[in-house]
């Protein structure tokens, strides 16, 4: 059939994408620069390749309806323009482009050579390779996904436990979880998982990037690959090896993922990468964005370059805050949203997402917008509040309705474990909601995302075990990661099988995580880390989709008592509603009546003096709600233990790091070296 009668000369379609309807579908993709779009139709094996051409409506979109054209269609795009580098424009007709609004794409993206639009070793050339059969196509999905009356749980934000994991790391080594599932969305919602979240009070999952992406010609070379995903190409489409198979499933196994962690009360949060995309620098391949209309989609080293601005570390920076990227932004967010039931996100480098603009300026602007939006009001907003450019570090400076992840705060709890006596004072403000940071202009505890581990940097485990990174396997001479962790190795680098060392990691470590559960604010696990899981000292795993960063699920006693010991320290912070206050902590104070009281290992209320003087390394907290006595917290972080006199009880010892080396007789309390106890009053 002559290609011209195949596209039916019709409207463009409200957005880009491909649309379907009852007489086949409507593509429609966003270029302002280019001269000529051409849709390219596949066979179902990818081979055949049918060009149909598209019609400009001169705002800047191109369309075209083809009849017959239905679910599971592969295609792609070739867009026709000037190749002049040092002005921006990048157009290569031999390159394939995914739809940047794909719904789907047919599978993992492969480094090829014939990738790069340029010659190697020539940047000004033009590199005439046809990259259609070394791509995977975008996919035709239907948007028809019985949701079966799914309904967020939407917890109070003072009642959450968000516990940050990876799909594959979840459930490639979980027994339980049948081995075709593992490694999906559908093995991370199979109940022996769900089991394992409802035991530790988890409310809300946030999801390493599921985003369709991208592996580069360096992980490539080294049989490495981008195993974490902060590498986008397609922000509508669920990543195909999450699925069990490709060709659009990986849309309605996401769907379903979440519809059964809302089942079962758990909402869904995704982290997401909207600062910079998988075209990494100009050097990289070109899969979308560059070949539509470079000059729009990035932001430019310097007027006059052909690089790009890189406030990301990886190459490029999106602009987000101008046509098409924000309409992009805001179109991904509403559809995930609105279409996939998603409940929220955190924001990968979040301030690179307002560089388009006059920055830091247009940061609160950019982010209050999305706030406002009325399809994202009731998203979790979480932002990581730096990128690596200049001026990038912007925690605490985002408005209302966001939280932000709190490296002070983790760092603050790294250095008081492993001994730093300068940190009381920093300690108890990052107990009490760090209101330093958020107090200012009417933000609340909640603001602050506390943790003392994620995915970027060491396990909690690896806290304990390691004092310097060990990167050795990411092939970068172990000069990437983080040089300083604030770690402690307590004697002997890596593993040992010293009792008294193993027991003094492990007190450190449920210490630490206790930290987290009875702070103020909104408290975050690393998956994982209530197993005592372990890479090996590597901080940056991003590249290692193996045992090194899957979790084993074969517990040991050690293991088993951390899971334990998590369990119950959730479940203190659900049963006392002082530990999840909607208002910040008083500063320390000793006038009866407050909620919190500050004081010394001899029950005498801590002064300012107090907080200043260097030697102080052991004091209390107590917790009272509406004039009664709840709660004692006692933290030592010496290397000695400390007998803390206490008020008058009857006490009960609810949560101890150090296990049964925390002594109770009700006018004093026996805190062993680096620990922790928490006393309930019932």
């Amino acid at each position: 059939m002559d290609t011209a009668a195949l596209a039916a000369r019709t409207p463009p379609a409200p957005e880009p994408g491909a649309h379907l309807d009852a007489d086949g579908t409507r593509f429609v993709v966003a270029s302002s620069r280019a001269e000529r779009v051409e849709l390219c139709l596949f066979s179902d094996d990818g081979t055949q390749e049918r060009r149909v051409p598209m019609d400009p409506d001169g705002a800047g979109l191109w369309h075209c309806h083809v009849g017959g054209a239905g679910p599971g269609q592969l295609y792609g795009f070739r867009a026709h323009g000037p190749w002049i580098p040092h002005e921006g424009h990048r157009f290569n007709a031999a390159k394939l482009l995914l739809d940047p609004y794909a719904r789907a794409v047919s599978g993992p993206i492969p480094w090829h050579p014939s990738l790069c639009d340029h010659r190697p070793g020539e940047p000004d050339v033009a590199d005439s390779a046809d990259s259609a059969p070394h791509i995977p196509k975008s996919v035709v999905v239907p948007p028809d996904f019985d949701w079966r009356g799914d309904a967020a749980p939407r917890t109070p934000i003072q009642d959450s436990l968000i516990y940050e994991c990876h799909v594959r790391g979840m459930t490639m080594q979980h027994p339980e979880v049948p081995p075709r599932l593992r490694g999906t969305f559908l093995g991370l919602a199979s109940e022996p998982v769900l089991q394992h979240l409802r035991t530790l009070g988890v409310t809300a999952v946030e999801l390493l990037p599921i985003m369709h992406a991208a592996d580069d010609a360096r992980l490539a070379r080294l049989g490495l690959t981008n195993y974490w995903g902060y590498s986008t190409a397609a922000f509508f489409a669920p990543d195909a090896r999450f699925s069990t198979s490709a060709r659009g499933a990986q849309v309605a196994e996401f769907q379903e993922m979440v519809r059964r962690l809302h089942a079962t009360g758990i909402e869904v949060i995704l982290d997401v990468v909207y600062n910079h995309s998988a075209e990494i620098d100009v050097d990289g391949p070109t899969l979308s964005f560059r070949g539509l209309d470079n000059a729009a989609w990035y932001l430019p080293e310097a007027e006059g370059s052909s690089r790009y601005l890189d406030v990301t570390g990886c190459g490029n920076t999106l602009d987000v805050v101008n046509t098409p990227g924000r309409s992009l932004l805001f179109d991904s967010l509403r559809y995930w949203v609105a279409e996939m039931h998603v409940d929220g996100f955190r924001f990968d480098l979040a301030p690179a997402l307002a560089r388009g603009g006059v920055f830091p300026d247009t940061l609160p602007t950019l982010f209050q917008a999305i706030a406002e939006d009325p399809v994202l009001a009731h998203a979790r907003l979480i932002a990581e509040p730096w990128d690596v450019g200049r001026h990038g570090y912007q925690l605490g400076r985002f408005p209302a309705g966001w939280s932000e992840w709190n490296d002070r705060y983790r760092d603050t709890v790294r250095r008081f474990w492993r001994g730093a006596t300068s940190e009381v004072s920093g300690l108890a403000t990052a107990l009490a909601g760090s209101s330093d940071l958020f107090g200012s202009d009417g933000r609340g505890p909640h603001a602050s995302v506390n943790f003392v581990s994620c995915h970027d940097g060491f396990t909690l485990a690896d806290l304990v075990r390691y004092e310097r990174r060990h990167n050795e396997a990411n092939g970068e001479e172990n000069r990437d990661g983080h040089a300083t962790n604030w770690s402690r190795n307590w004697g002997v680098e890596g593993e040992t099988n010293d009792p008294a060392i193993q027991a003094m990691r492990d007190r450190a470590a449920r210490a630490m995580i206790a930290t987290v559960l009875v702070s103020q604010g909104l408290p975050m696990i690393g998956h994982g880390d209530e197993l005592l899981r372990s890479q090996r000292g590597n901080n940056n795993a991003y590249c290692h989709d193996g045992p090194l960063t899957w979790i084993n699920w074969d517990l040991g006693e050690r293991e088993q008592e951390m899971l334990d010991f998590v369990r119950g320290a959730a479940a203190l912070r659900r049963r006392h509603p002082v530990l999840r206050r909607l208002a910040f902590l008083a500063p320390p104070s000793s006038e009866a009546g407050t909620v919190a009281i500050w004081f010394r290992p001899d029950g005498a209320a801590l002064d300012e003096h107090d907080w200043r003087a260097s030697g102080l390394h052991a004091f209390g907290l107590q917790l009272r709600e509406n004039g009664s006595d709840l709660l004692l917290l006692l933290l030592n972080g010496g290397a000695a233990p400390v007998r803390f006199t206490l008020p008058p009880g009857p006490w009960a010892l609810a949560l101890a790091s150090a296990g049964n080396g925390t002594a109770l007789d009700q006018e004093q309390c026996r805190v062993p070296a680096y620990g922790l106890a928490v006393l309930d009053r019932r």
